[in-house]
């Protein structure tokens, strides 16, 4: 068969009440999954003092959940495309319920139960790529920005989980917060199951997951919206894992502390998510990335040099935030304005996966660099230059591609 997209349902035009409905729902399933999608960072510290773990080795603890859940997002983003946010999103929120159960009662003894109960905890992450597809249909081309935006809220669940876990921990052991996380999946899906609905007139691309992925690959956008999400979500993904690690061996800060300072980073970037789209869709996502862009690019210069924490540290972390968070949001403005309505999944999953890739990257040679010449300064220096570039490749080839769509 080819791959043409045929209608569903009949287009009928949804009411503007059942949208903003649709958009919650999502919106806190998204959330809910990415809290159990981080949970093991904010424990980081603690699992290498218990274990005797090395720098690597909790980096790698903390980004394996991020590589699995960022290559998921590819086949989970075109079986969305396939079977739509309505089945995918109460399934994925109970597989996620699995390894968060493991590890919290069970996978938490050694550095090998850990890794296998984080790399199926990369389930939670997949989430994105079923909300951005479910999100984006119930929404008219001019508003899906501020809407796809208003989802990208729910990455403030690795919030949660820096807000939440140490202290649950401390005070009830280390069981309770994965308890408490698979009580509310549990209930999402639930909830997902009887509620949740796909948009009127949503289209099922006919033929096989390999060509849908295979024509995906194909499209220009795909891999331009890719390079700007790498380094936007992946840089927030960076520092939402690798934070309190950089926090605690740099300034010499306390696990809670480092804790309640990367949820304030992480509130920020999830806060300006949806002013990035609400910006692009009104001055274009080319003009918000240039921006963006630029203010991560002088951000990391700053930080490089480790300046005193207050107030010149936490400006530039703080900057960095806001930036990095209005950037996610404006790529995926760009995805909404360049993607056919029928390879939004699909575009959303390669899309995805490059950003959490993105953020894959960056602490394993955070915790390598360290390790080797006991600084951080030259991985700053590095994602400076990163930024950078990326703001020079937005100014011009993303421009002429978004110029040339709409003419």
């Amino acid at each position: 068969m080819g791959l043409s997209a045929v209608p569903s349902t009949v287009n009928r035009p949804p009411t503007t009440g059942r949208r903003w409905v649709m958009l919650g729902l999502a919106t806190v399933g998204f959330a809910l999954n990415f809290w159990a999608w981080a949970l093991l960072s904010p424990l980081g510290p603690r699992f290498k003092d218990d274990l005797g773990l090395t720098s690597f080795q909790q980096a790698l603890l903390v980004a394996v959940p991020v590589v699995v859940g960022s290559v998921g997002r590819i086949p989970v983003g075109a079986l969305t495309d396939r079977f739509g946010g309505r089945v995918m999103f109460p399934l994925v929120s109970a597989v996620t319920i699995v390894p968060v159960l493991f590890l919290g009662l069970v996978g938490h003894t050694s550095l090998a139960a850990l890794l296998v109960g984080g790399f199926f905890l990369g389930v939670g992450g997949t989430s994105f790529a079923v909300g951005v597809p479910f999100v984006n249909l119930w929404f008219p081309p001019e508003r899906r920005g501020l809407a796809i935006g208003i989802f990208g809220v729910g990455m403030g669940g690795t919030a949660i989980s820096a807000l939440t876990t140490v202290k649950l921990v401390e005070r009830w052991g280390l069981a309770t917060p994965f308890a408490v996380t698979a009580v509310a999946l549990a209930c999402y899906a639930v909830v997902a199951v009887l509620v949740l609905r796909d948009a009127p007139g949503r289209t099922v691309p006919a033929g096989s997951l390999s060509r849908r992925l295979a024509a995906t690959a194909r499209l220009p956008s795909t891999w331009q919206a890719s390079a700007l999400y790498a380094v936007a979500f992946g840089g927030f993904v960076a520092f939402s894992v690798y934070l309190p690690a950089y926090l605690g061996e740099s300034y010499g800060l306390t696990q809670a502390d480092a804790a309640d300072r990367m949820a304030g980073f992480v509130l920020l970037a999830v806060v300006m998510r949806p002013v990035g789209g609400w910006l692009s869709d009104r001055l274009g996502p080319v003009r918000v990335l240039v921006a963006c862009l630029a203010v991560v690019a002088a951000g990391a210069a700053v930080q490089a040099f480790t300046p005193e924490l207050m107030p010149l540290g936490t400006v530039a972390f703080l900057a960095m935030a806001a930036a990095l968070g209005a950037g996610s949001g404006a790529v995926f403005a760009l995805v909404a304005l360049l993607a056919p309505a029928d390879k939004v999944g699909s575009v959303t999953g390669v899309v995805g996966a490059a950003g959490g890739l993105g953020g894959f990257v960056p602490p394993l040679v955070m915790g390598a660099l360290y390790g080797a010449l006991s600084s951080y300064a030259l991985g700053l220096a590095a994602l400076a230059v990163v930024a950078l570039a990326s703001l020079l490749f937005t100014a011009t080839a993303v421009r002429r591609a978004v110029h040339a769509h709409r003419q």
